[in-house]
């Protein structure tokens, strides 16, 4: 179970986000290696404080400079993902390619939830071999915005 920091840019919170992203990925790389000579499957979840692709930020555009959405958080995310690298597998990306969000993850501002202007920042990352058994992923989103118990909706994954 995953809380990656979030961050502010310009801010020791940045800095903080950036060094745990560093040595988080060292730690995936480790787990990942370990799981496989034992025989096993890993599956990391929670939230990840970061929107991968466009796809998975409805207001991208407009969060171009900001934590969350910046180019450096991004790259770090694709090296997570990269077989070469990280080596882990974007399961409700991989199950849902063509589509935007399903966003997990709604400011409290304005009307972000019932416009639907969210974030997809919480994952299910797995090894390949996990993520090929996943037959289904969906956000548990909440009816309405009266409904919702937080900012974020849990993302449900049925292996």
């Amino acid at each position: 179970s995953l809380y990656l920091p979030s961050g502010e840019v310009g801010t020791e919170r940045q800095d903080e986000k950036v060094r745990f992203m560093d040595e988080f990925l060292t730690y995936l790389k480790e787990l990942r290696e370990k799981a496989a000579a034992d025989g096993r499957e890993v599956v990391v979840c929670g939230d990840w404080n970061i929107a991968h692709e466009k796809a998975d930020l409805k207001n991208w555009r407009g969060n171009t400079k900001n934590s969350g959405f910046l180019p450096e958080e991004r790259e770090w995310l694709s090296r997570v993902l990269d077989p070469a690298d990280g080596g882990y597998v974007d399961v409700v990306r991989a199950l849902h390619p063509d589509v935007d969000g399903p966003y997990s993850w709604w400011s409290y501002r304005g009307r972000a939830f019932d416009n639907d202007t969210g974030w997809r920042i919480d994952y299910q990352m797995t090894t390949p071999g996990l993520a090929d058994r996943a037959v289904k992923a969906y956000v548990e989103r909440a009816a309405t915005h009266a409904e919702r118990w937080s900012d974020h909706a849990p993302v449900t994954v049925v292996y």
